[in-house]
């Protein structure tokens, strides 16, 4: 065998196997980060982050600040998934802790959300848009009744436990139906809403359901949650809505940090916090019985985690830092009255 064959061979078997563990990379990332994204050409979108987005036009301006402010919604999720998490949010909100927030329509606790808002119509609510049911006992179905939609529940009578199903398994109509029913419940029990927004990013990462989240906005002239990150799926077969408003930097304490470590982290991002607009979101309860036999077995987003964030949101030391560096508060009812004016 030629020298020239014995080379080619060896970088042939090099190269296979350099493409091989690159693959192996990128699902075991995807995998890590809990990214249900099938599409390989947008998998390579996500993996080198380009965002593709045009901020809607004079968007702080018209908010009522300078284009070189420092805006920012503090936002809590998840209210409506026990009396633990509406206790602390509902506070939290009355306080100004927080400054909008958003409810599962899927859960039990709604009807005491309903109250608040009734009595409590300025403040910002949204729709936790929901089609994962993530907790070991806890569990819940659609809106609808689950002959409708039977590609979003499982053998068990319940939403799927993990993103990465729901993309596997939903046909997107049946979808979009129950996500209007979501929105549609809320305002019949008198939820004040502005917003929708989507639990756990399961509406993110497949184009499909992309799609008929950002017309589910639209149609109900609703404010939508977009962070920049997911819109590297605007292109040229899929364009940017002329009212779409985008979270130019999204904050969020991630997988695996300890509780004890969530002070230095928001107040490191306070105090690094960049002209735009800017989202905190954080998940506000207590580390009480209920709390603890939810969401057993799942420190991420547990009761000791739902405590410390609101400990946190609630210091002098997190609302001083808000001081110090100039940050303009705003929320999504604001920026629902500058895109959909007749819904003043």
């Amino acid at each position: 065998m030629s020298k020239i064959k014995k080379l080619l061979i060896f970088f042939t078997k090099w190269t296979l196997i350099f493409l091989l563990t690159v693959i192996l990379l990128v699902i075991g990332y995807f995998e890590y980060k809990e990214i249900p994204i099938y599409d390989y050409k947008l998998a390579y979108k996500f993996i080198k982050g380009e965002q593709n987005y045009t901020q809607y036009e004079n968007i702080a301006q018209k908010l009522g600040y300078k284009k070189e402010d420092k805006l920012l919604i503090i936002h809590a999720d998840d209210l409506g998934l026990s009396n633990s998490v509406n206790k602390a949010s509902l506070e939290a909100l009355k306080n100004g802790s927080v400054n909008s927030a958003s409810v599962m329509m899927t859960c039990e606790e709604i009807y005491e959300i309903s109250e608040f808002s009734k009595q409590n119509p300025e403040i910002d609510f949204g729709v936790h848009l929901t089609v994962t049911s993530e907790w070991k006992h806890y569990k819940w179905d659609g809106v609808l009744d689950s002959s409708i939609i039977p590609s979003l529940i499982n053998n068990q009578g319940s939403l799927y436990e993990n993103i990465k199903l729901v993309t596997l398994n939903a046909e997107v109509k049946q979808l979009k139906k129950e996500l209007q029913a979501q929105i549609d419940l809320a305002k019949s029990l008198g939820i004040n809403i502005s917003h929708i927004d989507s639990h756990e990013g399961a509406l993110f990462f497949k184009k499909e359901f992309f799609k008929a989240y950002l017309e589910l906005a639209d149609e109900n002239n609703l404010a939508v949650f977009v962070p920049d990150l997911v819109t590297v799926q605007f292109d040229d077969n899929f364009n940017q809505p002329e009212n779409l408003v985008i979270i130019d930097e999204l904050y969020m304490a991630e997988n695996g940090m300890n509780p004890n470590d969530f002070e230095d982290f928001y107040v490191d991002i306070l105090n690094n916090l960049k002209p735009g607009l800017n989202q905190i979101l954080v998940h506000l309860g207590y580390d009480d019985e209920e709390m603890k036999k939810i969401t057993i077995d799942h420190p991420n987003f547990g009761s000791k985690w739902r405590l410390e964030d609101l400990n946190v949101v609630t210091s002098e030391k997190f609302k001083n830092t808000l001081i110090e560096n100039n940050i303009k508060l705003v929320n999504w009812r604001e920026i629902q009255n500058i895109i959909y004016p007749s819904s003043l």
